[in-house]
């Protein structure tokens, strides 16, 4: 588990997460899970791709270029083709059962 803290529309969040660094963690993620800590992807090197919502809960992913927020969304089951406006190193998937994610969706909501 690592902390990981990042600031949106002037609320700051402190979230634990969980690293997803190898292939099959990252391949998965928050699939086929009923309760899951926040998982932080890790990645070498800046990338666009996509991700999908096949098999998972509602959840919210916040992209990153290095600390810098790139941009963050609230994800709905069987979504296909989801990705940011930029190129990122990282990023964060909160699933609804975390007490972060209620605050993140009234935010992004608005």
């Amino acid at each position: 588990m690592v902390k990981f803290s990042f600031n949106y529309l002037g609320k700051s969040f402190n979230i634990e997460a969980k690293e997803c660094r190898s292939f099959l963690s990252q391949g998965t993620g928050l699939m086929f899970r009923k309760k899951s800590k926040p998982l932080l992807f890790l990645f070498n090197k800046k990338n666009r791709n996509s991700i999908h919502s096949f098999f998972c809960s509602d959840f919210i992913i916040v992209w990153f270029d290095g600390n810098t927020l790139i941009d963050i969304k609230y994800v709905k089951p069987w979504k296909i083709n989801i990705k940011p406006i930029k190129r990122f190193d990282k990023f964060l998937e909160i699933p609804e059962t975390d007490i972060n994610f209620k605050k993140l969706k009234l935010l992004i909501i608005k």
